[in-house]
Order: C-alpha cells, then structure tokens, then sequence
C-alpha cells in the first residue's frame, strides 16, 4: 500500500428537488454576485436555469449568465468569461450542467484567481495558485468534476486537449438532483456510465501498491454502474438507479477508489487526442481504446487485472492470469456494445490515418515531453500502436 492524502471538501447536496437551495449555498460560501455558466438550451428549456436563477435572487445575489459550453468545452469561451466576470464584478462562479460545463467554470475560476494567460496551467507551463469560489448544479452523471480536482479544456488552436489538477479548483458545492438526469439520451447515459467506471478501472490498474478496502470499494462501485446501465437502457426514468449513478460518478473521481494505489491514466490521455481531433464523446473515446490499451499493457500486470475483471465478471478457472485477463478484456467490450458503447475506433465512427494517428500519439505524449500511463510507461510509439490496434 502507498502512502495518500485523501481530501474533498465539497459538500454534497443530493435529492428532489435540491436546485432550490442553490442560493442558499452560494450565500452561505460567501456569494455576493454569481456567473450562472451552463450549455445548451435544454437548461432553460427545461426550466432549470429558471430555477436556480430565482434561488439566486430569493438569496439576494446578483446574477449574470453565459452559455455556450460545449462537450470537450473550449478555450475561447474559457476566456471570454474571465472577461465577463471581470467587467461585472462577479465574486462567484456557479456551473449548471455535467463535467464539461463544470470544467470550463473551473477554467474560468483559476483566469479570474491568477495573472497571466489561463492556458498556461493546462500546458502545464505553471500551477495555479488560486481559483475563485465555484459551486455547482449538476445535470450529468459521468466525469465526477463536481467533487474532482480535474478540469480539461480544449484549445482551437491546434485542438489541444488537455488537463489541470489542483486542490484550489474544488467545487464548495455539489447540488445532485438525479430527476435533472432523467431526459439524457440514451446515449449519453451510457456515455456517463463508460466514464464512471473508467475513472475507477484506471485508479485501480496501477503497479504501486494496492489497498483491499479501496480495491473492493471500486469493484463494487463498477459492479453497480454497470447493473444500473443496463436498467436505465431499459428504462431510463428509473430514479433509484439513477440516483446510483449520479453518486458513483462523484465517489469515482473525488480520490477515494485510488487511496492507497498509483493508478494508470493512459487511456484518459489517448482518449482526450481523439477527442481534440474528432470531436467523439468522452466516455465512448474511452470504450473504443481500452481494450487496445489493456491487450497492450497486459504482460506488465496480468494478476491485477484478472483482479478486478474476476470480480465483474464470471472467468475461466483454468489458465494463468494472462488468459483469464484476456477473457475478461472481451467480456468488458461486449457489456460496452450492450449499452450502445464502441469498442474500437471503427464502431465509434472515426477512421484516421496514418498520419493523423502519429499525431495523436505525439501529442498524447506533449511532443517527447513526457511518458503516459502508470501499469507500463508509454511514449510516442507505443501510443501509436495502441491506436492501430484500435481501429
């Protein structure tokens, strides 16, 4: 077992009807004038934005509103709403919607706390410092960035796709009304769920150590994702099993199913090239590489991940490790096609070149500046032969 230091201080508000309390919340963290920052229009079609605008102004808070926020959110609007906030006094940042409109409130949070150009932490040039107060109403159950240390934004110049991590982006806040869930596509769902048990898988296939509790913890965290996809393919205005959801996609990410490992982040980091090129939703980016990636680290720890597939799914007995893995690897991408999920780079509906792929993997690896992954350390190359794999 590693040594670890757990910390998540945002507090959780879960339920019906939660949204409502919403200017209470940002009152009571100090709100005095809140950036309300969201999507698309299903927020205000569905009455939502409405809702916690009037819980803003019952808690005597001044409002300002931008939307626009796109999956694999991007920079220009990053930047666009630092200035917002600056030209309107803004002393608070509340996100309504999933983890792309959170990330991209995250962003706007360490442009309006720090000097500088805001890029410059996801290009890993500097660390934050700082970042202002945010809150947020969650609408999508799936990247865990309502209680996550995590922001990933996308930059058009080049269709750059990268990550920030820092303790000072934490939400104060999380409001989870599952209900919010239930008019998301099928798709998305799935989608969601795909990401929620990769953000665990990934904490446990490390080579660092383990931990049984945690270990146990996260197989009991993907088991249940898993049950309650395949419910909600079924029917989706299941509350129960998408309330499930919605709080495995915050114990997911918020550090507990990797306390005591190392964890491995490859396939979030081939995944986020093919995202920044093709514009794919995440969670399906992620089915559609992982079990290239998983063939290709295989030999580096085969007991770990006939581990965790022995406890998702019904194994040989015979065989070493190894065989048993492999059988579990073709079980995984067939529950990813039983909810609707791409197993490989063909079924999610992109066909790169050869030329396109080298890119990916140049960039995946920041241009020779770094290795990626933590069961084996890759680089260019071997990110190159997973996307080959992969098509």
């Amino acid at each position: 077992m590693q040594s670890f230091t757990y910390y998540t201080p945002t507090k959780v508000v879960f339920g019906r009807g939660v949204e409502a309390q919403a200017g209470a919340l940002a009152k009571e963290f100090g709100a005095h004038k809140v950036l309300v920052h969201f999507g698309g229009k299903s927020a205000r079609a569905s009455g939502l934005l409405d809702r916690v605008a009037a819980s803003l102004k019952e808690a005597g808070l001044g409002v300002v509103e931008l939307g626009g926020v796109v999956p694999n959110p991007r920079l220009s609007l990053v930047r666009q709403g630092i200035e917002l906030c600056k030209k309107e006094g803004v002393d608070f940042l509340l996100a309504v919607g999933g983890g792309s409109v959170i990330d991209s409130t995250k962003a706007i949070g360490y442009g309006l706390a720090n000097e500088g150009d805001v890029w410059d932490f996801y290009d890993h040039l500097r660390d934050p410092a700082a970042c202002m107060p945010i809150g947020c109403v969650l609408t999508i159950a799936a990247a865990g960035s309502e209680m996550s240390d995590s922001s990933v934004i996308t930059n058009e110049e080049g269709w750059l796709k990268r990550g920030c991590n820092s303790n000072t982006c934490r939400p104060r806040f999380a409001v989870m009304d599952p209900e919010l869930t239930a008019t998301l596509p099928a798709y998305q769902t799935a989608c969601g769920c795909t990401d929620i048990m990769m953000h665990t898988m990934e904490r446990y296939l490390g080579r660092g150590g383990s931990m049984t509790l945690t270990d146990r913890f996260a197989v009991q965290l993907v088991r249940t994702v898993m049950d309650c996809a395949l419910i909600l393919k079924d029917d989706p205005q299941n509350y129960d099993a998408r309330a499930e959801v919605m709080w495995a996609s915050s114990l997911s990410h918020n550090g507990l199913t990797g306390c005591g490992g190392s964890g491995d982040w490859a396939s979030h980091q081939l995944e986020h090239e093919l995202g920044g090129m093709f514009d794919v939703a995440h969670g399906a980016g992620l089915a559609a590489v992982w079990g290239s990636w998983a063939r290709y680290v295989l030999d580096a720890g085969p007991a770990r991940f006939a581990s965790l597939l022995g406890g998702l799914f019904t194994l040989p007995k015979e065989g070493d490790d190894t065989a048993r893995a492999l059988a579990g690897i073709e079980q995984m991408e067939a529950f990813f096609r039983s909810i609707g999920m791409p197993a490989s780079l063909h079924e999610l509906g992109v066909a790169p070149t050869e030329e396109q792929m080298r890119e990916m993997a140049e960039k995946s690896c920041w241009n020779g500046r770094r290795l990626i992954g933590g069961m084996k350390r890759l680089n260019a190359q071997d990110a190159l032969a997973i996307y080959r794999m992969a098509l």
